[in-house]
């Protein structure tokens, strides 16, 4: 047997002992329960690692049983690998060029004396969270559901730094790249692209996460904040912003980071869609961090069923519990704290009745009525991004 046949066959195999048609496409409940790495990077604790060079890091579950997220557990994701080793704070500077009236070199010491300081609470998650959840598999790391993160975010508004340079009547499209490159000449650089319609107050240039310096792996000194947004529109290390008229095409822009554009942004592996769209707003979206998978608790007693809801902006409704697979649900009680783009905490108390394995699964409905499918309803894309599927966690009764 040919070795291209060989992995034909054995993933219609597959597909035959999953019940699913291999043409459609399926989805279905991510990966979870990785080991954690015994060795921990700089300012972080050991985490689920998948890759030192980029560096490439998952939170566990665990995490999201809290409604801001630690530095030192914060997921990381970077593109390239040639990142800098050391960054001189005294001699850092951002600079703004193109459509402007004046370019601008602004350093770390006039950002936050010059400017008016403002903080934001928001949720950074990249776009390919949970691709694991996709058959046959999706390009991509195959992050479980732990490349998501909420913090504090503070720095100056972006608005305010192009106010400054000044924009001319032609802007139309701002440019951001940051300090990191490719190990070879032949990739391009991780460069994203707004249109200046896009930006509100909300979106800012920060240098602080949670009260302090922003930690060397997600972005020191300076990062784009970009709430309601898969964080492949936050670039890190920001050192460049340059105004254009027109929209430049790229590589992160015009291949990577697109789902199909139809109405279900689904397609199928043998039949790829051929006009696509770049994913943008978050899509609503909850995960369980307590209990965790495969923990047993016992018969009788009182457990709290903890986690965390966002969506892009237009904030938590309700967050449902369902402990039967979805034939009943209860409402979770909701801690709004943060802002419409920050994590909304839930809370369910529950007492199991029944000994054996239960499954729990969250569903959030955000306050335009979209609400989470089940893993199985989501459709197939082959960028594995914005799943959001109903989180399921199974536990043993005992």
């Amino acid at each position: 047997m040919q070795r291209r046949e060989f992995f034909k066959t054995s993933i219609v195999a597959s597909a035959a002992i999953l019940g699913t048609n291999l043409e459609a496409g399926v989805t279905h409940q991510p990966k979870d329960g990785q080991k954690m790495s015994k060795m921990a990077f700089p300012e972080k604790r050991p985490m689920i690692t998948y890759s030192d060079r980029p560096p490439l890091l998952e939170s566990p579950r665990c995490t999201f049983s809290r409604g801001i997220t630690e530095n030192d557990e914060f997921f990381v994701r970077w593109h390239l690998p040639d990142i800098p080793t050391k960054i001189d704070l005294e001699t850092y500077t951002i600079s703004i060029n193109g459509l402007v009236d004046k370019e601008l070199k602004i350093s770390m010491k006039e950002l936050k004396n010059d400017f008016e300081q403002v903080e934001v609470t928001a949720v950074l998650q990249c776009g390919g969270n949970s691709r694991s959840a996709f058959t046959p598999i999706a390009g991509g790391i195959q992050w479980g559901s732990g490349a998501m993160g909420c913090a504090k975010w503070k720095g100056v508004r972006l608005s305010d730094l192009l106010q400054k340079a000044g924009l001319k009547k032609n802007a139309h499209w701002i440019g951001f790249n940051g300090r990191d490159n490719a190990a070879y000449y032949e990739t391009p650089n991780f460069v994203r692209e707004l249109e200046l319609e896009e930006l509100d107050d909300h979106v800012i240039v920060a240098y602080e996460m949670n009260g302090e310096d922003l930690p060397y792996l997600n972005g020191f000194p300076l990062r784009l904040v970009i709430p309601g947004y898969y964080s492949d529109s936050w670039v890190k290390m920001l050192s460049n912003i340059t105004v254009t008229d027109k929209y430049k095409s790229l590589f992160f822009m015009d291949i990577a980071y697109r789902v199909p554009d139809n109405e279900t942004e689904g397609e199928t592996p043998e039949n790829r869609f051929k006009t696509t769209k770049p994913i943008t707003n978050m899509n609503v979206k909850s995960v369980i961090g307590y209990p965790e998978n495969d923990m047993q608790v016992y018969h009788n007693s009182h457990m709290v069923i903890r986690g965390v809801a966002f969506d892009d902006g237009h904030g938590i409704r309700e967050v449902l519990i369902s402990t039967d697979d979805g034939k009943t649900w209860g409402k979770a009680l909701l801690k709004q704290e943060n802002g419409r783009y920050a994590y909304t905490e839930f809370r369910f108390t529950y007492k199991p009745t029944k000994y054996g394995k239960i499954n729990i699964m969250a569903k959030a409905v955000n306050r335009l009525g979209e609400e989470q499918p089940f893993a199985k309803d989501i459709p197939w894309n082959h960028g594995g991004y914005k799943y959001n599927g109903i989180d399921t966690v199974t536990v043993e009764v005992v």
